[in-house]
């Protein structure tokens, strides 16, 4: 196992030299957004016919997501497996195409940039895939995938590409004889630091990471998770973290976006999501987060949510988490649920939340009473019906009360 790494100071600066720096970006201001998604869409086309083709429908994957990323923050996205998280970081590397929106990056629409200007823009965006196996090529050597994005952006000709290549790996941690190794002899954790290293080559201003830890063991997303934020404070990076696990992406998100079937449901600081969440959707995902101590875990209740997730292809009316939602059920099924489609709105300052009767929750008796009921109410409840509802300690407490990851070495905006 590699230990996490600190980067020196000479390392930092061998991969940042002002001689091979990426295209200048426009000097930052506080609060400026680098990352601005409007209304984007990704329809992928369902086509039937075996002569002549038509077209018969479309798997909304990504339905309307606005969302802005700050220069220099992690905004974290979570949702369950099929909710749309991977298509929208896939559109916004113009991976795919979107259907319709647009993406600004640095101010510049790149919505449907082609050539040289999307080679160029790829330089400053890049993109860490959830399964490091099959996005490594297995003919290729580690040092071999590193050195070709230095050589096609021309930022490293052959001579010094080594050199690059070298600093690079000791920077993410891997052995000095990585360079000549292929992907199949290294660890899960391993080739998962190849990918990042891979990533880093070009030395990009923005990193869309799909999900880079879910394969892992929790001692290893341990280390991949601190590397991630080392690099971000030494080189400025800034990151849409994509992960289905809660407790990981509180330990290294600004904000979190909650997606639910193509949709961003909730937006909040990271802290605030776990203390006060808004979305009947989220509060489920909250309380499925596991507790560390036996006790409390034994007595508190999870939200369970009955039903499957709706198909992408046919949503269903009004809001689309109204099939499965306890807050509906415990208000008495009223009708707006299944006819309006909510907006994603503040509900404080800061903290926005797409559901009709979000207000509801806020009053911290009220949520309680709703969450005890829901609670009760679960088909999978193994606890007496009597039972106070018991919230997680990350709801109840500051967002210094838990960690993740035991003895690990945190950021300072949650350590």
């Amino acid at each position: 196992m590699t230990a996490p790494v600190r980067m020196d100071r000479s390392a930092s600066e061998a991969v940042t030299g002002s001689a091979d720096r990426a295209p200048a970006a426009r000097p930052g201001k506080s609060g400026e957004a680098l990352l601005e998604i409007r209304d984007v869409k990704v329809y992928f086309p369902i086509r039937a016919g075996l002569v002549i083709e038509r077209h018969v429908g479309d798997v909304r994957a990504v339905d309307g997501v606005s969302l802005a990323v700050k220069r220099g923050e992690t905004v974290g996205l979570v949702g369950e497996s099929g909710c749309g998280k991977s298509t929208l970081a896939r559109a916004v590397l113009r991976i795919y195409d979107p259907t319709s929106g647009s993406l600004h990056f640095d101010g510049e629409d790149v919505t449907h940039v082609r050539g040289d200007r999307l080679q160029k823009m790829r330089r400053r965006m890049q993109m860490i895939f959830q399964d490091p196996y099959s996005s490594l090529n297995p003919r290729m050597t580690i040092g071999s995938m590193i050195e070709e994005p230095l050589r096609v952006h021309g930022i490293k000709g052959r001579r010094d590409a080594g050199t690059e290549v070298r600093r690079i790996i000791d920077i993410v941690g891997l052995p000095k004889n990585a360079i000549n190794r292929y992907p199949h002899e290294f660890s899960g954790g391993q080739r998962q630091r190849a990918g990042i290293a891979r990533a880093l080559a070009v030395r990009p201003d923005f990193i869309a990471a799909d999900e880079p830890v879910s394969a892992l063991d929790v001692s290893i997303q341990a280390q991949i998770v601190n590397l991630l934020g080392d690099l971000q404070r030494e080189f400025d990076l800034t990151y849409l973290f994509i992960a289905h696990d809660l407790s990981v992406v509180r330990h290294i998100s600004d904000r979190i976006a909650v997606m639910y079937l193509g949709r961003v449901v909730e937006l909040s600081p990271s802290a605030e999501l776990y203390r006060e969440p808004f979305h009947p959707y989220t509060h489920a995902l909250v309380s499925a987060v596991p507790i560390a101590d036996p006790v409390v875990e034994r007595k508190r209740r999870r939200i369970i949510l009955r039903g499957d997730v709706p198909s992408p292809v046919d949503p269903p009316s009004g809001c689309r988490f109204h099939t499965r939602c306890w807050l509906r059920r415990e208000l008495g099924d009223p009708e707006r649920c299944t006819t309006e489609d909510p907006m994603l709105r503040d509900i404080k300052p800061g903290h926005a939340a797409a559901c009709h009767f979000a207000e509801e929750l806020v009053p911290l008796e009220r949520r309680r009473t709703l969450l005890e009921a829901a609670s009760a109410h679960s088909s999978a409840t193994a606890t007496d019906p009597d039972e106070a509802w018991e919230a997680p300690p990350t709801a109840q407490g500051s967002d210094d009360d838990a960690s993740f990851f035991p003895g690990d070495v945190g950021d300072e905006r949650h350590s």
